[in-house]
């Protein structure tokens, strides 16, 4: 919805009623997605203080839950992730990479889904941590989000672990494509196709009905031809080695670990977790529910992360 254009026809009065609507629609969609939690006491927020303060060189890794309450749905939340609320699965690497048919319908659902998902704007704790790293009390953010939320937040000490959904490869000539571009390609392809958005699911991901997918067109990579995939890690596939083999390298050097909304079910992420531990650097935790490293955590706070944050001086 173009809310420039749409206000700009309506009368003074009328644009004001809009805008509110708007602006309620705009908030509903950002209580859909965000797991329920209570307040984090003043006492946990006592304790993270004094651990973030001891710290001289802290790693962060952050997960989904950094990002629902910017609006973006996840995977795993309690009630309100995708596992939750639907029978959706999110799509495989294998599928992807050998099936045209498959390429087709995840590029017909994120080409539906890229405009909101590109309008996501970094919440509080997004600011905070990207701020932390400003002040010089983290040393280092790896992020699972594929979001790009902690770029556009100002961090630069920072490895997305699993890629970044603005940004578009060729799987035949590995060239990269910034996704808007690719966005406006599919414009140029599909003036005369639509669907009905059913729901939204992570990363771009929409729910259409399938035979709306049948004529949709995906373009092709502009240098060669070759099919494009987003540059990001899909289940089913494996982080790039020299990422990991860099972020072990800094949890080798770092004096405390902070997650921050992450479950830690993936491998991928909890690998460093596990590493830290055995090194005896201490850890804190700020996420809704359970992780698999509680047993391991010197504070854990069950709670929002923008909750949190906004509280940690």
């Amino acid at each position: 919805m173009d809310v420039v254009k749409t206000v700009s026809i309506l009368s003074r009065n009328h644009a004001k009623v809009f805008l509110r609507f708007y602006s309620n629609k705009q908030s509903e969609h950002l209580l859909k997605y965000r797991p329920s939690s209570l307040p984090p006491s003043d006492e946990d927020l006592e304790r993270l203080r004094n651990f973030i303060s001891k710290r001289r060189k802290l790693f962060v890794l952050s997960g989904a839950g950094l990002s629902t309450e910017s609006g973006i749905p996840d995977y795993r939340s309690k009630d309100v992730g995708l596992y939750a609320r639907t029978n959706h699965k999110p799509m495989q690497h294998q599928d992807f990479v050998k099936s045209a048919d498959k390429r087709k319908i995840y590029w017909a659902r994120s080409y539906l889904g890229w405009a909101k998902y590109d309008a996501w704007k970094p919440n509080a704790a997004h600011v905070k941590l990207a701020a932390m790293e400003k002040d010089g009390r983290v040393e280092w953010h790896t992020t699972q989000n594929v979001d790009g939320l902690m770029v556009k937040a100002g961090a630069e000490q920072l490895t997305e672990l699993h890629g970044q959904m603005r940004r578009v490869v060729c799987m035949r000539c590995n060239g990269l494509l910034d996704r808007n571009v690719m966005q406006k390609d599919m414009d140029a392809l599909n003036k005369h196709w639509s669907a009905e958005v059913l729901g939204y699911g992570p990363d771009a991901d929409v729910f259409i009905r399938e035979e709306d997918v049948i004529d949709f067109n995906v373009p092709a990579c502009r240098k060669c031809g070759g099919d494009l995939k987003p540059n990001v890690t899909f289940f089913g596939d494996n982080v790039p080695r020299s990422k990991v083999t860099f972020v072990r390298s800094i949890v080798d050097k770092c004096d405390g670990v902070l997650v921050v909304g992450s479950s830690l079910h993936v491998w991928s992420g909890y690998r460093f977790i596990t590493q830290a531990h055995e090194l005896g650097v201490p850890i804190a935790i700020v996420n809704v529910g359970e992780t698999r490293a509680d047993k391991f955590a010197a504070v854990k706070i069950d709670a929002l992360c923008t909750d949190v944050f906004r509280a940690i001086e």
